[in-house]
């Protein structure tokens, strides 16, 4: 097991060392261009609707529509159930088959009578349950009850992926692996993947799956956007070719802020407003946040000469890395959910901008380390 983890180790220096040099740069030439190259994107128009492609979960054999919906927002309490439920239902219209949802969002709950069990991929993450002690963590008996909690609210029967939140230093990590392997035997779930965990603590997982004849992890939800790029584009291609686990992204618009609304201070309206976001405000009013939106600001520039909005260039920019399987949109309508779906349309723009300026806008943002909220 030390070997598997020193290789791993010794790989994510040597890429760091590539990024340092120069080897390994962001260009949105390469966004543009390796979008269509590599097959990552295919957009067939029939009508008004968008068809997307799928990309294999990992290296494993689950099918993903390379973009996903998030559950943070379209299942909180920004937006009633009615519009949830049609939010999902134009998702899944438009080529979406993958629905993200978690303990803690609006209590799990979930309406999924809108088409056949069997064609879409609903995925639940554990951790946060309750205010007990033994209602929160990995522990087996969490792992256990948290999901059969999840899957009475969501009235399943199983879901597709269950992520575990966040690693547990409290629970041994041959546990956690044991009871992920538990509820994938007992139908409970079909795969088992991580979130917000380190390449190491990942590698662990894998490690004492493969001494025990366990199942190991097969994706990673990570945080990734202009601003948070390390993990993704470090850490995670390591594991993918490694041991074949890929990456899930969340919150490919930094939380709001490439959407340019927090450009001119925090609007009543938006979510850095409401009760319980306190942290994103601070976030947006902090001196790296003020940094960030001038940054923004360039982007959209570069969007208008492109034809797309600033929110479409993120998402086709996440996409392009390697090892992603889907990128996660949280929206709270409609007109929100068609204009991230347009993402697909900025492979047809490989033409239509220079190397040299798209270079310059996207080599100026900072990698982050990623954060937790």
């Amino acid at each position: 097991m030390q070997e598997s983890i020193n290789s791993v180790r010794s790989g994510i220096k040597n890429r760091q060392a590539q990024i340092k040099a120069g080897i390994i740069g962001l260009r949105l030439n390469a966004l543009t261009v390796c979008l269509c190259a590599f097959g990552y994107l295919w957009r067939r128009q029939t009508g008004s609707e968008l068809f997307l492609f799928h990309r294999n979960l990992g290296k494993s054999g689950l099918r993903v529509s390379c973009l996903g919906l998030g559950t943070w927002v379209t299942f909180g309490s920004q937006i009633s159930d009615e519009m949830a439920e049609n939010l999902m239902t134009i998702a899944y219209e438009n080529g979406v088959n993958l629905f993200d949802t978690a303990e803690v969002y609006a209590s799990g709950s979930l309406i999924c009578d809108f088409c056949r069990r069997s064609s879409f991929v609903i995925t639940t993450k554990i951790y946060w349950g309750g205010q007990a002690e033994t209602e929160r963590g990995l522990s087996r008996k969490h792992i256990i009850e948290g999901l059969r909690g999840s899957l009475s609210r969501l009235q399943l029967d199983y879901v597709d992926i269950v992520f575990a939140n966040r690693n547990d230093v409290n629970s041994p990590m041959e546990e956690i692996v044991r009871a992920m392997t538990f509820v994938i035997n007992q139908g409970m779930a079909m795969y088992w993947g991580t979130s917000r965990w380190s390449a190491m603590e990942i590698m662990e997982a894998y490690s004492v799956a493969r001494q025990f004849n366990l199942i190991p992890p097969v994706c990673e939800q990570a945080e990734y956007h202009y601003f948070q790029r390390d993990k993704v584009e470090v850490q995670l291609p390591e594991l993918y070719h490694k041991i074949g686990v890929g990456a899930m992204t969340w919150s490919p618009l930094a939380c709001g802020l490439i959407t340019g609304k927090y450009s001119d201070g925090v609007p009543e309206c938006s979510r850095a407003a409401m009760k319980g976001y306190q942290w994103l405000k601070e976030r947006v009013n902090s001196e790296e946040g003020r940094r960030q939106l001038a940054k923004v600001k360039e982007l959209h520039l570069l969007a208008d000469r492109l034809g797309c909005t600033a929110a479409q260039l993120a998402i086709a920019w996440c996409l392009r890395s390697e090892g992603v399987s889907s990128v996660l949109l949280g929206v709270s309508n409609a007109d929100q959910l068609m204009e991230n779906l347009g993402a697909l349309r900025v492979s047809k723009m490989k033409k239509k901008y220079r190397a040299g300026e798209s270079e310059k806008t996207i080599r100026s943002y900072k990698t982050t380390s990623p954060k937790s909220h």
